[in-house]
């Protein structure tokens, strides 16, 4: 898979490093050159523009430019993309990048990076965002998952909120308790994805018991999420 990342700091080089160890293709457009030569560590050729730096390093494709630019982006190849990641440390970057690739390159999927959560609501599929990722968004979630049990925590959003990933952690009185998947009466719109117990993630089946202190993943639309409440909380 081919991924091109706007933004080569600290967080577009992490997302890059970890994408690459799992063999994907990577691609970083950074507007500071003197980032993208102390990753490369190469010296730019006296003779060439030095704002087109095609170097490579530690498996990483690099390309001086900005992101901004509809000009940088071709150049870079974002025609290529099967996923952008907007990871600036600004949102108006961040959404420029965004709608770009989704209206001048057609990018299956656009992932954007929100610094500031009080911008949280632009980025939305008007914008090229198909998903939105919140760092304060989601250490309040993890917080808690870690704290709550028997409430329904929302890890991520996505599809501009219609839908989403919701974490239970069941109480001994929850009424899915001993109970198989496959009776539970999930709601059509609805999937138990995963379930964790005793720090081991187990894939849930149909025959798949419930027990308490389960914490229990699920799939759910903004339809369906009251649904799931009912039967996993009560």
């Amino acid at each position: 898979m081919k991924v091109s990342i706007a933004g080569g700091g600290v967080v577009g080089r992490s997302i890059a490093r970890d994408l690459v160890g799992n063999g994907h293709e990577v691609l970083i457009v950074e507007q500071d050159q003197a980032v993208v030569r102390r990753q490369t560590d190469v010296d730019p050729d006296p003779h060439v523009d030095a704002d087109r730096l095609g170097t490579e390093g530690l498996g990483i494709n690099w390309f001086a430019g900005d992101a901004c630019e509809v000009s940088t982006l071709h150049e870079a190849g974002f025609g290529q993309a099967d996923v952008v990641v907007a990871a600036t440390g600004d949102d108006e970057d961040n959404l420029v990048v965004s709608l770009l690739s989704k209206q001048e390159f057609a990018v299956p999927r656009v992932i954007a990076r929100v610094n500031h959560p009080k911008n949280e609501w632009l980025f939305n599929e008007s914008w090229g965002v198909d998903v939105a990722v919140s760092t304060p968004h989601l250490i309040t979630a993890l917080v808690e998952e870690a704290l709550s049990v028997g409430t329904l925590v929302r890890l991520l959003h996505f599809a501009e909120g219609k839908a989403g990933l919701v974490e239970v952690t069941l109480a001994e009185d929850s009424p899915a308790v001993s109970r198989p998947i496959s009776q539970l009466g999930m709601p059509r719109d609805s999937s138990v994805v995963a379930i964790v117990r005793n720090r081991r993630v187990v894939v849930p089946r149909g025959d798949t018991v419930l027990d308490p202190a389960d914490e229990v993943i699920v799939l759910v639309t903004e339809d369906s999420e009251d649904g799931v409440r009912h039967i996993l909380v009560g």
